[in-house]
Order: C-alpha cells, then sequence, then structure tokens
C-alpha cells in the first residue's frame, strides 16, 4: 500500500509540475478568497491532468461539492462542513467501517503577501489508517497580487504515508501528525505553522 501511495504521489507531482510555473487562477468574490474558494479552485483546476480528467476519489469529492454548492443532498454516508471563519472545510463518506476523509484548510503568510492552502487525503479503516490508494497530504502557495496558487513540494516537512495520519487545524493554526503501531498503540507530535510552512516541535 506504502508503494502504490508513493506512486501515486509521484504521478500526481508530476501532472501539478504544468500548474507550478504558470499557477492556477482562484476566482472569488470581495476582497480576498475563502476556504470555498480554495476547495473549489482545487477542485475544478488545479487537481486536472493535461487532458482535464481527474482521478476517483477526487471526483467523489467535487461531485458532493457540486450538490453541496447547490444546495441539494449529499449521496447516504456523505457529510460535508466548511468553517468558513476558520478557514477549514472537510468532506468525508463512511461505508463499512471505511471513512474517506478530506480535509481542507489555508493559513495566511506572516508577509502578507502570501496564503498556504492544504488538503489532506486519508482513509480510515475501522478508526485506523488504511493507507488508501489516494492517501496524500499536498501544498499550494497562494499569491494575493497574483491571484494564483501553485503547487508545493512540501509544507516544511516530509510527508509519510505508513500508518501515519494527519489532522489539519478548524482551530489553531498546528498540525496533528499521528503515527500508529501494529498493536493498535499510537504516538502524537505537533507540526508548528511559523508563519510560512511547518516544522515538528522540539521536546
Amino acid at each position: 500500500m506504502k508503494r502504490a501511495a508513493m506512486t501515486l504521489l509521484f504521478a500526481f507531482c508530476a501532472l501539478a509540475l504544468a500548474a507550478q510555473d504558470e499557477g492556477v487562477r482562484v476566482d472569488f468574490k470581495g476582497s480576498k478568497p475563502t476556504i470555498s474558494d480554495f476547495v473549489w479552485t482545487y477542485l475544478s483546476k488545479a487537481a486536472l491532468d493535461d487532458e482535464g480528467v481527474i482521478d476517483e476519489a477526487t471526483n467523489s469529492v467535487k461531485q458532493a461539492w457540486i450538490r453541496y454548492r447547490n444546495g441539494l443532498p449529499l449521496e447516504e454516508g456523505e457529510t460535508i462542513t466548511v468553517d468558513t471563519k476558520n478557514g477549514y472545510a472537510v468532506y468525508e463518506s463512511r461505508n463499512d467501517g471505511i471513512l474517506f476523509k478530506v480535509e481542507m484548510c489555508f493559513w495566511n503568510d506572516s508577509d502578507r503577501k502570501h496564503k498556504l492552502f492544504a488538503i489532506n487525503y486519508q482513509s480510515f479503516f475501522n478508526g485506523k489508517p488504511a493507507g488508501g490508494q489516494f492517501d496524500g497530504l499536498r501544498f499550494w502557495r497562494y499569491d494575493n497580487a497574483a491571484r494564483t496558487m501553485t503547487w508545493l513540494d512540501d509544507g516544511g516537512f516530509e510527508v509519510e504515508y505508513y500508518n501515519t495520519s494527519y489532522a489539519l487545524p478548524r482551530t489553531g493554526k498546528d498540525i496533528i501528525v499521528t503515527r500508529w503501531s501494529d498493536d493498535g498503540t499510537k504516538k502524537q507530535e505537533t507540526l508548528k505553522w511559523n508563519g510560512h510552512d511547518f516544522a515538528p516541535v522540539k521536546k
């Protein structure tokens, strides 16, 4: 599963290189984009490959998001939560002990010229990471003046995939990392937001 996840990530990175060069336009109303604007930009533009196709996991989120935007009911087992004030959104799909969860969040850069947008795909089975094919944590840097976001290869740390899950903040600014052992025990670590990216908290 780990090898499959890494293969998928490398494929995603290759597809993102074109967008990395020029950036993806973020359309919004008002003086600044909201989390909903970043999510829709990702789902409708940034996640597309050169032929305008997205993977099946992202497409499931996109279709649910379209229904949410249009005020239509979601499919059974699906939920979408949008917290505009805190710049956070999450899509969840539950079925027979399997949870597919996609968190989305953004942070204001301390330089007041950029924002960092993250999208976090995770699969769980009976409450533990399942190492799903599409799992991964991805980052994009938004330029306030250009109104575009470009893909980043990391957010200041190396993303792990095996028996590791990440929780983006709905409140606060830090990312919580949980590492799961085969015996079911787990340990947590905090990745501290420094105003530009993240670094582990020294103990």
